[in-house]
């Protein structure tokens, strides 16, 4: 596929061997990693022309297959950058990515912007994520979290969603679970911060520190003290 071949050497030209050691490191990946910069490969991976949804996919499923990070990171900014060809049904395309994914730096992309942009575009077909919130896979279950956030910024959050899903995920001892669900509860409190409150103040004794420390940090000062000390 001459689109797979041209994104290859353009990822090429722009490697830092040197970034790729520390970048593995870092993320402790068992992937190949050859050291190039989330901005150049949006920037490669906004070069390459994408005719419809079938071609999109068979592009996506080709840069997948190689265990390299880069390659990885090109097809998530490709269904990222095109997400509107993607159909309602679609939602097993992110899953099955974020299935065979061991780490936030392509979960939380897939999460938020493919899932959740699939669910902005169509809402119907939100309840998929109440599969997600209870599944044995972490980075699902963090997903049912992340694909709440285009709503929250949109202005039109799924609260019956967050509120159940935060009840089910409170026990979590995941640090990326309890993370999320502080993220989400911050991005909210910067448009409803009524809420958030209203939502923190039962909960905040059974909240992890990661959460609430989350949670209060767009809070007016007083009402984050109080909820910290409650905490």
């Amino acid at each position: 596929m001459d689109a797979v071949k041209a994104v290859e050497s353009a990822l090429q030209a722009a490697a830092d061997p040197a970034r790729a050691v520390n970048e593995r490191a870092y993320l402790k990946s068992d992937l190949e990693h050859i050291g190039v910069r989330v901005p150049a490969i949006r920037k490669i991976a906004a070069a390459v022309p994408v005719a419809d949804r079938a071609e999109l996919l068979a592009l996506v499923d080709a840069l997948w297959q190689p265990p390299v990070h880069e390659l990885r990171m090109a097809a998530i900014e490709l269904l990222v950058r095109h997400v509107k060809l993607l159909e309602p049904s679609d939602h097993d395309v992110p899953e099955r990515l974020i299935r065979a994914s061991n780490s936030w730096a392509y979960v939380d992309h897939l999460a938020e912007k493919v899932t959740g942009g699939l669910i902005v575009r169509h809402p119907e077909t939100a309840g998929v994520l109440d599969g997600y919130v209870a599944d044995p896979n972490l980075w699902i279950r963090r997903t049912s979290l992340l694909a709440l956030l285009p709503g929250v910024r949109s202005g039109e959050p799924d609260l019956t969603r967050l509120s159940a899903y935060g009840d089910l995920l409170l026990p979590e001892n995941e640090f990326f679970i309890r993370k999320a669900l502080g993220w989400v509860l911050r991005e909210l409190a910067k448009r409803d911060p009524a809420w958030v409150i209203a939502w923190v103040e039962p909960r905040a004794a059974a909240m992890s520190g990661t959460t609430i420390r989350e949670a209060v940090r767009h809070l007016p000062p007083a009402d984050a003290t109080r909820l910290l000390s409650r905490h």
